[in-house]
């Protein structure tokens, strides 16, 4: 299993906006530091050592938090549960982190299960 790192990304905003999950282009800076800050996971740690390493983006590359991003992130085909290699611990951990975002930011954030 991959020691994931977790930690609570940089929101300057928020938005509705549909998703799409950001490629390193998408970014105004080559800076993987800076980059890591849209990411809830990392393969690698903070900052991580590739962007290939970031997982579960769930902050536009402008800086505003997607409500859809942190759905998908949740219960999404590309979401925490699609990580093979994630222990339990962890994947529960996200999880609350992703509810605590979306109540914290969002009027009825309920994202289910």
């Amino acid at each position: 299993m991959t020691d994931y790192s977790m930690h609570e990304p940089d929101v300057s905003g928020t938005t509705t906006e549909e998703w799409d999950d950001p490629r390193l282009e998408d970014f105004d800076t080559d800076d993987l530091g800076e980059i890591a800050g849209h990411f809830l996971l990392s393969a690698s740690g903070f900052p991580p050592e590739n962007f290939t390493d970031l997982k579960l983006p769930v902050v536009e590359p402008d800086g505003d938090l997607n409500k859809n991003a942190l759905q998908t992130a949740k219960s999404g085909g590309h979401g925490v549960g699609a990580i093979d290699d994630i222990d339990d611990d962890k994947q529960e951990s996200v999880e609350e982190l992703i509810d605590d975002l979306a109540n914290e930011r969002f009027e009825n954030a309920d994202l289910g299960d």
